[in-house]
């Protein structure tokens, strides 16, 4: 039986001074929005459930609304706070795909934005600007910045 004696040398301890942890690239606005959706993600299998019972309420997320959580649009929404939700999650735990899903999830969001913005000018004769995408396009500007420093970094 052979040790190896370099196998310890590098050890948590000595790369602790090296290394960030990987929440110090997550900026605090990103930080207060993921607690807002970890609540919001929270939620929303309360109202799916709410829904099947016969309750009726009004769901909105990215110009997409709706009374009836129990329908095609309703579980959408629904599945958009759960997806933000994960995601938020993961963000502020720092798990491997975090990032990715992130990027995903903007991405989503900034779609459906355009997409609303587009549907409601040409069906509708209105014409606004999401205030979402205020908040999307830095984000997804910011995940994609941290995109490589979050995969090479290990978790302190």
């Amino acid at each position: 039986m052979t040790e190896n004696p370099l196998q310890d040398v590098l050890t948590k301890d000595l790369l602790s001074d090296t290394l960030i942890k990987r929440s110090k690239s997550i900026p605090m606005w990103m930080k207060i929005f993921a607690w807002i959706f970890i609540v919001f993600g929270a939620m929303a299998p309360i109202g799916l459930v709410l829904g099947l019972l016969g309750y009726n309420f009004e769901t909105s997320l990215y110009g997409l609304e709706t009374n009836n959580p129990i329908s095609l649009l309703g579980i959408s929404v629904i599945m958009l706070f759960i997806l933000k939700g994960l995601t938020a999650f993961g963000i502020l735990k720092e798990k491997d795909w975090a990032i990715n899903w992130g990027i995903v999830d903007a991405v989503i969001g900034i779609a459906i934005c355009i997409g609303m913005i587009v549907y409601k000018a040409m069906y509708f004769s209105t014409f606004s600007i999401r205030l979402e995408l205020v908040a999307l396009i830095p984000y997804l500007i910011r995940l994609r910045a941290i995109k490589k420093q979050w995969e090479t970094e290990s978790i302190i």
